[in-house]
Protein backbone atom coordinates (compact mmCIF):
# COMPACT_ATOMS: atom_id res chain seq x y z
CA UNK A 1 0.00 0.00 0.00
CA UNK A 2 1.68 3.28 -1.16
CA UNK A 3 1.41 5.95 1.43
CA UNK A 4 0.78 9.64 1.63
CA UNK A 5 2.83 12.47 2.44
CA UNK A 6 1.11 14.11 5.40
CA UNK A 7 0.34 17.70 4.01
CA UNK A 8 1.48 20.65 6.44
CA UNK A 9 -0.76 21.58 9.32
CA UNK A 10 -0.60 24.10 12.13
CA UNK A 11 -3.15 22.19 14.82
CA UNK A 12 -6.50 21.24 14.68
CA UNK A 13 -7.69 18.04 12.27
CA UNK A 14 -7.32 17.67 8.87
CA UNK A 15 -8.62 16.41 5.72
CA UNK A 16 -7.83 15.69 2.86
CA UNK A 17 -9.52 15.38 -0.85
CA UNK A 18 -7.43 13.37 -2.30
CA UNK A 19 -5.83 13.16 -6.15
CA UNK A 20 -5.97 9.82 -6.72
CA UNK A 21 -8.21 7.12 -5.69
CA UNK A 22 -7.74 5.67 -2.42
CA UNK A 23 -9.21 3.03 -0.31
CA UNK A 24 -9.76 3.12 3.31
CA UNK A 25 -6.63 1.41 5.19
CA UNK A 26 -9.18 -0.07 7.63
CA UNK A 27 -12.18 -0.96 6.15
CA UNK A 28 -11.07 -1.39 2.78
CA UNK A 29 -13.92 1.45 1.49
CA UNK A 30 -13.52 3.38 -1.73
CA UNK A 31 -12.90 5.21 -4.11
CA UNK A 32 -12.49 8.00 -0.79
CA UNK A 33 -13.89 11.61 -1.35
CA UNK A 34 -12.35 12.45 1.81
CA UNK A 35 -10.02 10.68 4.16
CA UNK A 36 -7.59 11.39 6.46
CA UNK A 37 -4.10 10.56 7.32
CA UNK A 38 -3.14 8.53 10.45
CA UNK A 39 0.56 7.81 10.13
CA UNK A 40 0.44 8.01 6.08
CA UNK A 41 -2.40 5.51 6.00
CA UNK A 42 -5.86 6.70 4.23
CA UNK A 43 -8.76 6.46 6.34
CA UNK A 44 -12.43 7.24 5.56
CA UNK A 45 -14.48 9.64 7.95
CA UNK A 46 -16.35 7.09 9.33
CA UNK A 47 -13.76 5.09 10.69
CA UNK A 48 -11.72 8.50 11.43
CA UNK A 49 -15.09 8.89 13.68
CA UNK A 50 -15.49 12.43 11.50
CA UNK A 51 -18.27 10.88 9.66
CA UNK A 52 -21.21 12.28 11.40
CA UNK A 53 -19.77 16.19 9.97
CA UNK A 54 -20.53 17.96 6.98
CA UNK A 55 -19.04 19.70 3.91
CA UNK A 56 -18.85 23.37 3.88
CA UNK A 57 -17.25 24.40 0.87
CA UNK A 58 -15.04 27.57 1.16
CA UNK A 59 -16.09 30.79 -0.13
CA UNK A 60 -18.33 32.47 2.42
CA UNK A 61 -15.56 33.44 5.45
CA UNK A 62 -18.75 34.60 7.67
CA UNK A 63 -20.21 31.18 7.32
CA UNK A 64 -17.23 29.38 7.63
CA UNK A 65 -15.91 30.89 10.95
CA UNK A 66 -19.49 31.02 12.89
CA UNK A 67 -19.80 27.16 11.88
CA UNK A 68 -16.42 26.19 13.07
CA UNK A 69 -17.32 28.61 16.52
CA UNK A 70 -20.96 26.29 17.07
CA UNK A 71 -18.69 23.30 16.30
CA UNK A 72 -17.66 21.08 18.85
CA UNK A 73 -15.83 19.33 16.53
CA UNK A 74 -14.69 20.45 12.82
CA UNK A 75 -12.01 19.92 10.44
CA UNK A 76 -10.12 21.64 7.81
CA UNK A 77 -10.21 19.89 3.96
CA UNK A 78 -7.64 20.40 1.83
CA UNK A 79 -6.27 19.55 -1.29
CA UNK A 80 -3.31 18.79 -3.31
CA UNK A 81 -2.46 21.85 -5.91
CA UNK A 82 -0.17 19.89 -8.46
CA UNK A 83 0.69 23.05 -10.43
CA UNK A 84 1.80 24.88 -7.50
CA UNK A 85 2.48 21.66 -5.37
CA UNK A 86 1.27 22.70 -2.55
CA UNK A 87 -1.89 21.83 -0.13
CA UNK A 88 -4.80 24.06 -0.49
CA UNK A 89 -7.98 24.85 1.77
CA UNK A 90 -11.29 23.42 0.36
CA UNK A 91 -13.47 24.46 2.86
CA UNK A 92 -14.35 22.85 6.64
CA UNK A 93 -16.11 20.03 7.74
CA UNK A 94 -18.37 20.86 11.14
CA UNK A 95 -21.41 19.14 12.95
CA UNK A 96 -24.73 19.53 10.65
CA UNK A 97 -26.63 21.45 13.33
CA UNK A 98 -23.43 24.02 13.59
CA UNK A 99 -24.16 24.52 10.36
CA UNK A 100 -27.30 25.56 10.68
CA UNK A 101 -27.18 27.50 13.42
CA UNK A 102 -24.31 29.65 11.72
CA UNK A 103 -26.85 29.71 9.05
CA UNK A 104 -29.31 31.44 10.95
CA UNK A 105 -27.00 33.96 12.39
CA UNK A 106 -25.54 34.84 9.00
CA UNK A 107 -29.12 35.40 7.71
CA UNK A 108 -30.05 37.56 10.70
CA UNK A 109 -26.35 39.83 9.82
CA UNK A 110 -27.91 39.92 6.09
CA UNK A 111 -31.33 40.82 7.52
CA UNK A 112 -29.70 43.62 9.77
CA UNK A 113 -27.61 44.72 6.52
CA UNK A 114 -30.75 44.94 3.87
CA UNK A 115 -32.19 46.85 7.03
CA UNK A 116 -29.59 49.79 7.30
CA UNK A 117 -28.57 50.03 3.67
CA UNK A 118 -32.67 51.29 2.98
CA UNK A 119 -32.04 53.42 6.18
CA UNK A 120 -28.83 55.25 4.93
CA UNK A 121 -29.99 55.32 1.31
CA UNK A 122 -33.37 57.13 2.74
CA UNK A 123 -31.21 59.47 4.65
CA UNK A 124 -28.89 60.25 1.32
CA UNK A 125 -31.97 60.52 -0.47
CA UNK A 126 -33.09 63.36 2.01
CA UNK A 127 -29.98 64.71 1.93
CA UNK A 128 -29.66 64.96 -1.56
CA UNK A 129 -32.96 66.65 -1.76
CA UNK A 130 -31.90 69.24 1.00
CA UNK A 131 -28.62 69.72 -0.77
CA UNK A 132 -30.95 70.29 -4.31
CA UNK A 133 -32.95 72.56 -2.79
CA UNK A 134 -30.05 75.02 -1.12
CA UNK A 135 -28.30 74.54 -4.93
CA UNK A 136 -31.34 76.01 -6.53
CA UNK A 137 -31.75 78.46 -3.67
CA UNK A 138 -28.37 79.44 -4.79
CA UNK A 139 -29.05 79.80 -8.14
CA UNK A 140 -32.25 82.26 -7.09
CA UNK A 141 -29.64 84.48 -5.50
CA UNK A 142 -27.20 84.61 -7.83
CA UNK A 143 -30.11 84.69 -11.24
CA UNK A 144 -33.40 86.08 -9.16
CA UNK A 145 -34.91 86.02 -12.73
CA UNK A 146 -34.26 82.11 -13.40
CA UNK A 147 -37.55 80.96 -12.83
CA UNK A 148 -38.07 78.54 -9.45
CA UNK A 149 -38.76 75.86 -11.77
CA UNK A 150 -35.71 75.76 -14.08
CA UNK A 151 -33.46 76.38 -11.39
CA UNK A 152 -34.77 73.57 -9.25
CA UNK A 153 -34.23 71.54 -12.66
CA UNK A 154 -30.82 72.75 -13.16
CA UNK A 155 -29.66 71.81 -9.78
CA UNK A 156 -31.55 68.39 -9.57
CA UNK A 157 -29.33 67.80 -12.92
CA UNK A 158 -26.05 69.26 -11.61
CA UNK A 159 -26.12 66.95 -8.02
CA UNK A 160 -27.38 63.60 -9.37
CA UNK A 161 -25.36 60.97 -7.25
CA UNK A 162 -22.71 59.53 -8.80
CA UNK A 163 -23.10 61.60 -12.07
CA UNK A 164 -19.57 63.28 -11.77
CA UNK A 165 -21.68 66.83 -12.48
CA UNK A 166 -20.47 69.89 -11.06
CA UNK A 167 -22.70 69.42 -8.09
CA UNK A 168 -21.63 66.21 -6.80
CA UNK A 169 -17.60 68.09 -6.93
CA UNK A 170 -16.19 69.69 -3.93
CA UNK A 171 -16.80 72.82 -5.35
CA UNK A 172 -20.67 71.86 -6.18
CA UNK A 173 -20.94 70.42 -2.70
CA UNK A 174 -19.45 74.19 -0.72
CA UNK A 175 -22.01 75.99 -3.53
CA UNK A 176 -18.74 78.08 -4.59
CA UNK A 177 -20.44 80.96 -7.14
CA UNK A 178 -17.84 79.25 -9.74
CA UNK A 179 -19.58 75.75 -9.72
CA UNK A 180 -23.20 77.28 -9.52
CA UNK A 181 -22.45 79.45 -12.71
CA UNK A 182 -21.21 76.54 -14.34
CA UNK A 183 -24.04 74.43 -13.68
CA UNK A 184 -26.70 77.23 -14.67
CA UNK A 185 -24.75 77.51 -17.99
CA UNK A 186 -24.83 74.35 -19.06
CA UNK A 187 -27.98 74.43 -18.12
CA UNK A 188 -28.62 77.17 -20.38
CA UNK A 189 -26.91 75.91 -23.37
CA UNK A 190 -28.58 72.81 -23.38
CA UNK A 191 -31.90 74.07 -22.84
CA UNK A 192 -32.60 77.58 -24.14
CA UNK A 193 -29.98 77.39 -26.92
CA UNK A 194 -29.94 75.26 -30.28
CA UNK A 195 -26.36 73.62 -28.69
CA UNK A 196 -27.60 69.79 -28.91
CA UNK A 197 -28.91 70.66 -32.58
CA UNK A 198 -25.72 71.67 -33.34
CA UNK A 199 -24.01 69.11 -32.20
CA UNK A 200 -25.82 66.39 -33.82
CA UNK A 201 -25.35 68.22 -37.13
CA UNK A 202 -21.69 67.56 -36.84
CA UNK A 203 -20.43 70.65 -35.66
CA UNK A 204 -17.85 70.41 -33.38
CA UNK A 205 -18.11 71.09 -29.96
CA UNK A 206 -15.73 74.08 -29.54
CA UNK A 207 -17.47 75.65 -32.68
CA UNK A 208 -20.84 75.42 -31.11
CA UNK A 209 -19.92 76.37 -27.82
CA UNK A 210 -18.99 79.45 -30.22
CA UNK A 211 -21.62 80.10 -32.06
CA UNK A 212 -24.05 80.07 -29.07
CA UNK A 213 -22.20 82.12 -26.60
CA UNK A 214 -23.90 85.30 -27.23
CA UNK A 215 -27.39 83.33 -25.87
CA UNK A 216 -26.53 81.82 -23.15
CA UNK A 217 -25.07 85.43 -21.75
CA UNK A 218 -27.96 87.06 -23.17
CA UNK A 219 -30.45 84.41 -20.63
CA UNK A 220 -27.89 85.10 -17.91
CA UNK A 221 -27.78 88.58 -17.82
CA UNK A 222 -31.38 88.78 -18.07
CA UNK A 223 -31.76 86.32 -15.51
CA UNK A 224 -29.24 88.37 -13.27
CA UNK A 225 -31.13 91.25 -13.75
CA UNK A 226 -34.58 89.76 -12.58
CA UNK A 227 -35.92 89.69 -16.16
CA UNK A 228 -37.32 85.26 -16.88
CA UNK A 229 -36.46 85.10 -20.62
CA UNK A 230 -36.28 81.81 -22.85
CA UNK A 231 -34.55 82.08 -25.91
CA UNK A 232 -35.61 79.31 -28.73
CA UNK A 233 -34.28 78.67 -32.59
Amino acid sequence: MTRLATPPHHGGLLVVQPVRHRRCAACRRGPLSLLVLEDGAPRCLECADLGHLVFLPRGDTALTRRSREESTLSAVVVRFNRRRARYERQGVLVEEAALARAEVRCLADAEARRRRRARDAKLRAARDVRFTQAFAAEIRRLFPGCPAERALAIAAHASVRGSGRVGRTAAGRALTEGAVVSAVVAGVRHVDTPYDRLLMSGVPRYEARRRIAGAVETVLRTWEAGVEVRLTG
